[in-house]
């Protein structure tokens, strides 16, 4: 009996000592198991879910006061797609003005942009040395990395050096009064141009509550109650291209976005085709 209460108060010291080092190890490995918890948060975050989510989606799945449908097709067609019909997207221009449709980025069925340029027909090819940069400024900014390669791809076929009819430059097409923080006053730095588009796209998201359909809009100059009128008013101008591209809406969501060129895809992507009177 003496020999069993020894033998239970070693167990006992035993055990308490394994629970001390075992605290005593929880506590030095608190910077750690934070670091791992931190990073565990960051890449469960909610943009990044929701850009995977964006990329797992088929159809678009938004409630709508559009009197037109949405529209939403699995593949890609002359005037719908996964994102809707272009009807739909351009809701009230044939009558008393644009009203855009409340849909925001996770709404979006998207693709990966990585997993887009793997495709050996992707038009992301043109972007390809600039994907890494996409997906920083995508990540840091809550955006879909192919978002910000689809309006490098709209504004600039992906070519850094372009400049624009008014100046705008890049990849991005950065207007002057975006530029003054430019590296060396270059705004053409791919870095700058993509950082400052990213985070000029995020602010207007925020301004416009959400809003990815009237922001996507506006970065090519729609504005809501847009009509058809206003939109092909420069048609007969000495600027005919000054004219809004009333196809936009439909090239991007249903084009860009699906890992499509909407410049030459077949059958041409759009219904109105405003522009083919300013000719090449």
């Amino acid at each position: 009996m003496k020999f069993s209460a020894t033998l239970s108060v070693l167990v006992a010291l035993a055990v308490a000592a394994v629970e001390a080092k075992g605290v005593h190890t929880d506590v030095l490995s608190v910077p750690n198991r934070h670091s791992r918890v931190s990073q565990r948060h960051a890449d469960t975050s909610l943009e990044s879910r929701a850009m995977a989510a964006g990329a797992s989606k088929k159809l678009i799945n938004v409630q709508s006061s559009c009197p037109s449908n949405v529209g939403a097709t699995k593949s890609v067609k002359a005037t719908s797609g996964p994102n809707g019909s272009i009807k739909w997207l351009n809701c009230g221009i044939d009558r008393a003005g644009w009203t855009p449709p409340y849909v925001q980025v996770t709404d979006l069925v998207t693709m990966d942009l990585s997993a887009a340029i793997a495709d050996p027909n992707s038009p992301f090819k043109a972007c390809s040395d600039f994907v890494w940069l996409f997906e920083k400024y995508g990540g840091e900014y809550g955006i879909p990395p192919i978002m910000l390669a689809s309006f490098a791809m709209q504004e600039s076929s992906c070519n850094p050096a372009t400049v624009g009819g008014a100046g705008e430059e890049g990849l991005m097409q950065l207007t002057s009064d975006k530029c003054t923080q430019a590296p060396g006053g270059n705004c053409q730095d791919p870095e700058y141009n993509i950082r400052t588009g990213a985070h000029y796209f995020s602010e207007s998201l925020k301004a416009n509550g959400g809003d990815v359909l009237k922001t996507i809009g506006e970065y090519n100059g729609w504005q809501p109650n847009m009509t058809y009128a206003d939109a092909t008013a420069a048609a007969h101008t000495d600027c005919c291209r000054c004219q809004k591209n009333l196809d936009y809406l439909h090239q991007f969501v249903n084009g860009w976005l699906r890992n499509i060129d909407a410049y030459t895809h077949r059958p041409r992507l759009g219904l109105y085709f405003n522009l083919d009177v300013c000719g090449n």
